[in-house]
């Protein structure tokens, strides 16, 4: 490790963030963080515990009605700060994120400079929270349509965007009059601990946003969710997970913002430019690693340029350089742990026990540090585990298809329905694909579709709700009608 990386780790908080104080768990517990490029402990936090989270909690609903009423423009002004401190801090906040999750730093800055526009863009939506007034039909009143604050929230984020997973839950949170209890992931808890330290250097007042890190999760969690002051509950992550959380909500009759699992189809019409297609495949399969629910997962490719568009992927996946996401000119970083790169060394064997063909890459690389080839495998055939299971790793994977019908059946034949690619360079098509994939999102010839202008968000068993673009602040808004006698 470097003088430099030291010298950051030991500016990063290692307790709990309550009440706009940092207070250690009850009984002083901690938990280790480690960097997957070399397994090494690189810094020991607070493990909260249960009666911390209602502690986190407590704070939140002491805060609730002043930032409620709490002048828009205050929340916007604040909220800029805080992107402006992000902008400041970016080399920073992009080499923390290496450290604890693995990315290279190029794509560590890249979130930074993604996860600090929801700051911006929800800064610029809280002087926006708008309503109506008009007559009634009968003409016997005038109505009054408002919106108000949901309340507090709590957020669990997931720990292969840890900036960006924070802001794009907080920011709109924050710009709608909400306070928030957020509890980060295990694995990469650290960004978030600074992100918080810059929110109360930004002016964010006490209680308004609670960060507590642990390593019982659900023992955490389950108190914060049954408590009746409650009335919010964000996460992303798997839909298993998010089945459970939603279910923990339901007897509290909570507002739900779910951001789960994906399968994303990457589909290659006869016609499309192969030029672009590669480029937008090597984005939509290896940015993060393969780490990002919006990975293409499964690669439909049409039988008259499947064995081009292979062959062309296969030679740029050869010279992508893996190692520490530190080093000059890495693009392919370690996997967040041991069980990551297990479960893709499984994936690429069932496919080719079933008859696929591995073009590149294919193998765990040894330690120190949890890596994994980029690969390449073509032929993939119905039936493949990495046909049905979200791969989250550094795996591409082509099947083929014959013509339009079958590439919609085949690309909708899953339960997740986040995020789909679909190049072709006739327009018509593009706008059927529009309307007959079943996904929360789609990108037409781009490889790419995250923007924080935009709703981000699935159908299906990818979740409910949204978050970003005009629709993410309200998520956290309640609509409120008065009559008023005419």
């Amino acid at each position: 490790m470097t003088s430099r990386e030291s010298d950051l780790l030991a500016q990063i908080p290692n307790q709990l963030f309550i009440g706009g104080r940092w207070v250690d768990a009850e009984g002083g517990t901690t938990l280790d963080v480690f960097d997957p490029s070399t397994g090494e402990v690189i810094r020991r936090i607070a493990d909260a515990s249960p009666a911390d989270g209602i502690r986190a909690l407590d704070a939140a609903v002491a805060a609730q009605e002043a930032w409620a009423a709490t002048a828009p423009r205050e929340r916007s002004d604040i909220l800029r700060r805080a992107f402006d401190l992000v902008q400041a801090r970016k080399e920073d906040l992009a080499l923390l994120m290496t450290l604890e999750m693995g990315k290279p730093l190029a794509e560590s800055r890249g979130e930074v400079a993604y996860g600090g526009e929801f700051l911006r863009w929800f800064s610029e939506e809280a002087v926006r929270i708008s309503g109506r007034y008009g007559m009634n039909p009968e003409g016997t009143g005038r109505m009054v349509v408002s919106q108000r604050p949901v309340g507090p929230s709590f957020f669990i984020t997931p720990w292969n965007f840890p900036l960006a997973m924070a802001t794009r839950k907080i920011a709109p949170a924050l710009a709608a009059g909400c306070t928030v209890v957020v509890k980060p992931a295990e694995l990469t808890p650290l960004t978030t601990l600074f992100f918080a330290q810059l929110l109360a250097e930004a002016g964010v007042p006490e209680g308004v946003v609670n960060v507590i890190t642990t390593s019982s999760s659900s023992a955490v969690s389950g108190p914060i969710i049954s408590d009746p002051r409650l009335r919010k509950l964000s996460f992303t992550g798997s839909t298993p997970v998010g089945q459970k959380l939603i279910a923990q909500a339901a007897e509290g009759v909570l507002r739900v913002s779910m951001e789960l699992g994906g399968n994303a189809p990457f589909v290659v019409f006869e016609d499309a430019d192969l030029d672009k297609a590669v480029d937008g495949a090597m984005l939509a399969k290896f940015r993060n690693i393969g780490q990002a629910c919006t990975a293409a997962n499964r690669f439909i490719v049409h039988e008259s340029v499947a064995a081009e568009f292979s062959q062309r992927v296969a030679d740029r996946v050869r010279a992508m350089n893996v190692g520490r996401g530190t080093e000059d000119g890495v693009q392919i970083g370690p996997l967040i742990d041991d069980r990551a790169v297990a479960k893709a060394q499984e994936l690429v064997g069932d496919a080719v026990e079933r008859g696929a063909r591995i073009l590149a890459g294919g193998n765990a690389l040894e330690g120190p540090g949890t890596f994994y080839e980029p690969t390449v495998v073509e032929g993939v055939v119905p039936g493949s585990a990495i046909l049905r299971e979200e791969i989250f790793g550094p795996v591409l994977a082509i099947s083929t298809f014959s013509d339009e019908d079958e590439a919609v059946r085949l690309a909708n034949d899953t339960e997740y329905g986040l995020v789909s690619y679909v190049f072709t360079q006739d327009l018509a098509r593009g706008h059927r694909m529009i309307d007959r994939l079943e996904t929360g999102m789609m990108g037409l010839n781009v490889g790419v579709v995250s923007n924080a202008a935009a709703p981000f968000g699935g159908v299906k068993q990818s979740g409910m709700g949204r978050e970003g673009g005009l629709e993410g602040i309200h998520e956290y808004l309640n609509v409120k009608y008065t009559l008023i006698p005419a």
